[in-house]
């Protein structure tokens, strides 16, 4: 069974916190394998300030190219929306039998986890790894065996909403996302409204 980390997210745009995350991950667990599983529509959040979703697993895609440990995963797209975490990892255990998924996220997502549809199930069937956020208060679910808090993950305190604001106020994003995303993002005129 090959260990497969699934790193969800609307990555809109991806940046260099993700990239620093994902790689300690692959450094720091015993997972093989990291997929950005692209999220066309996450529901708790609005979808309005969204880039169309091929455009964001592109810039995934180019961010990531020359990682062998790391792919870029539309699998979401084709599924019904709003896509619920519980559901695209039944979907995904159907279609890859021969792998192990475990879920990557944020502590701030930890303490939200009891809104998400079946997260009992979510806890006892799938192993979570944990990263730190800044500010993010601590989870009693913490202490549940099948999380990993990962204490020493780098942190830097970078969103995509800040990337897109910078965008739309003519700043720079230069060292925020990789070189290549940022041409992307330029060429394709992304998030300048």
């Amino acid at each position: 069974m090959k260990k497969t980390g699934l790193f969800f997210g609307s990555f809109n745009p991806i940046h260099i916190g993700h990239l620093i995350i994902a790689q300690h991950l692959l450094d720091n667990t015993d997972m093989e394998e990291l997929w950005f599983v692209v999220s066309p529509h996450n529901p708790l959040k609005k979808k309005s300030s969204l880039a169309p979703d091929y455009d964001r697993l592109h810039l995934v895609q180019i961010a990531i190219e020359d990682n062998p440990g790391m792919r870029a995963s539309n699998i979401e797209f084709g599924l019904p929306q709003p896509s619920y975490t519980i559901d695209t990892l039944a979907h995904l255990s159907e279609h890859y039998p021969n792998r192990r998924f475990s879920l990557i996220m944020g502590g701030d997502n930890l303490l939200s986890l009891p809104k998400w549809k079946n997260y009992e199930k979510l806890l006892s069937d799938y192993s979570i790894y944990v990263y730190k956020r800044p500010y993010t208060a601590h989870s009693p679910l913490e202490e549940h065996p099948n999380v990993t808090i990962l204490e020493d993950t780098p942190s830097l305190d970078i969103s995509s909403s800040l990337i897109r604001k910078k965008i739309q106020s003519g700043q720079s994003i230069r060292y925020l996302v990789l070189p290549q995303v940022q041409e992307a993002i330029e060429l394709g005129r992304m998030y300048l409204k």
